[in-house]
């Protein structure tokens, strides 16, 4: 169990203050925006119920797919209403609340893109995941070199990309319910932003 001070960030005001202006912008290059997208494309079929936990106003799921569903949870509605690819969404300070307000087993999949060093209950949240995916149901947790330094915890800012993959992994066995954990490199090249990710699977009840 990792203590509370590696949670600490340098802006400690709450986030409703920092994401109440809309952010219409991509966090990541090009490049990098279509290796989350091929990791989508390779782990959440079609006529899957998709669950973009931190979302904003994209949310780079493959275009060709046709989802049951996707259902987003983030923190500006200006963004959240943006996104072409929601069916629903909820505005939700995962750090004040991580209790998940959907039913057990709910989901067929569920994605957190460049966006998991901002949590302070990680594993609190995991948690939640696991419990609203259903059995074998995949998590996708894409992360690169860039953040918001104000706001990332102080775990996440003292570690590498590799290091970022390992402090995901700790993360989901704290959590429990998580099976098939692989920490993967996708990044496109060296001209691009790193692309890197945690795939796990929610382990069977």
């Amino acid at each position: 169990m990792l203590p509370p001070q590696a949670f600490a960030r340098y802006d400690p005001s709450p986030d409703e203050l920092f994401y109440q202006s809309p952010r219409l912008v991509t966090h990541i290059d090009d490049a990098a925006i279509g290796a989350v997208t091929q990791l989508y494309r390779e782990q959440f079929p079609t006529g899957d119920a998709i669950l973009d936990l931190m979302s904003s106003w994209v949310s780079h799921l493959p275009p060709e797919i046709e989802y049951h569903r996707v259902v987003g949870v983030g923190m500006n509605e200006a963004e959240l209403r943006a996104n072409l690819h929601l069916s629903k969404y909820f505005v939700q300070n995962l750090n004040g609340q991580a209790r998940l307000d959907f039913s057990d087993g709910e989901f067929d999949g569920c994605g957190i893109c460049v966006s998991i060093q901002y949590l302070t209950r990680p594993v609190e949240v995991l948690r939640e995941v696991a419990r609203v995916l259903k059995a074998d149901a995949p998590l996708v947790v894409t992360f690169s070199n860039r953040c918001f330094p104000t706001k990332a915890v102080a775990a996440w800012q003292a570690l590498d990309e590799r290091g970022h993959g390992e402090l995901v992994s700790h993360y989901l066995r704290e959590a429990g319910g998580w099976s098939d954990t692989e920490i993967l490199d996708r990044s496109p090249s060296r001209h691009s932003d790193p692309l890197w990710a945690v795939v796990a699977k929610r382990a069977p009840s």
